[in-house]
């Protein structure tokens, strides 16, 4: 029997797909380098893009092509979003040890949630490559037109559709939206040093807690939600 089986379906985990669950960094800079180039402009591949895994895809898209001078942000969308299906998608490994957290959590009572600005219909999809879609009870994210992924009305839609109980949910994620979007749920946000924000970053936000890698993740979950359970 796991640790975790000791927590009810009162308790739940909201999960950031990029950055935490899969290393999607290089489909998504290769992607947007072939967007670059498919509007007609020379790539700078000098240019550090870390940044660019996590926000909305319309925000991040605007910057990257307003460094070339160019405003054509919804053509440079409907590019990425072909390119990303075409091979993108298909470059996004799993992080160490979390497949086996998430299986592990998908046995106990915990109900477990993605929370991603990814589409959720390719959030599934990507997941489903990884043998993992499975262990989430639904999987959550932004419309397919990329709506709806801005993290703290995404994590209020959440709670309201599955009827959770903030107080006995955790947002995990890499990024400061996470940990703002589960602040403004009043939900306690923990940030994972492995992904693409990084530690000033995340601490600026204010995470609860910082984890530094996959393998400690587990016995963090394990004692947060305990620490929930006693609130």
């Amino acid at each position: 029997m796991s640790s975790f089986e000791k927590f009810t379906s009162e308790h739940s985990i909201l999960f950031d797909l990029d950055g935490t669950i899969i290393d999607s960094r290089i489909g998504i800079i290769e992607t947007l380098h072939a967007v670059v180039a498919a509007l007609g402009h020379v790539p700078d591949k000098t240019i550090d893009l870390t940044w660019v895994v996590g926000p909305p895809l319309t925000e991040l898209m605007a910057e990257v092509i307003g460094f070339y001078g160019d405003t054509r942000v919804d053509e440079a969308v409907a590019l990425y979003r072909r390119f990303y299906d075409n091979s993108g998608r298909f470059q996004t490994p799993v992080f160490p040890e979390m497949a086996e957290l998430l299986r592990t959590l998908a046995r106990s009572p915990i109900r477990i949630f993605t929370a991603t600005s990814k589409p959720a219909t390719l959030a599934r999809s990507i997941l489903a490559g990884h043998g993992l879609d499975q262990c989430f009870d639904r999987v959550h994210g932004a419309a397919d037109d990329d709506s709806g992924g801005e993290k703290p009305e995404m994590i209020a839609r959440i709670i309201a559709q599955e009827s959770l109980n903030a107080a006995r949910t955790l947002m995990i994620g890499d990024r400061r939206f996470d940990i703002s979007g589960a602040h403004a749920n009043k939900m306690r946000g923990i940030g994972v040093l492995w992904g693409y924000g990084g530690q000033k970053e995340l601490n600026e936000a204010g995470a609860d807690l910082l984890v530094k890698s996959p393998d400690a993740l587990a016995p963090a979950l394990e004692a947060q939600l305990a620490a929930l359970s006693r609130a």
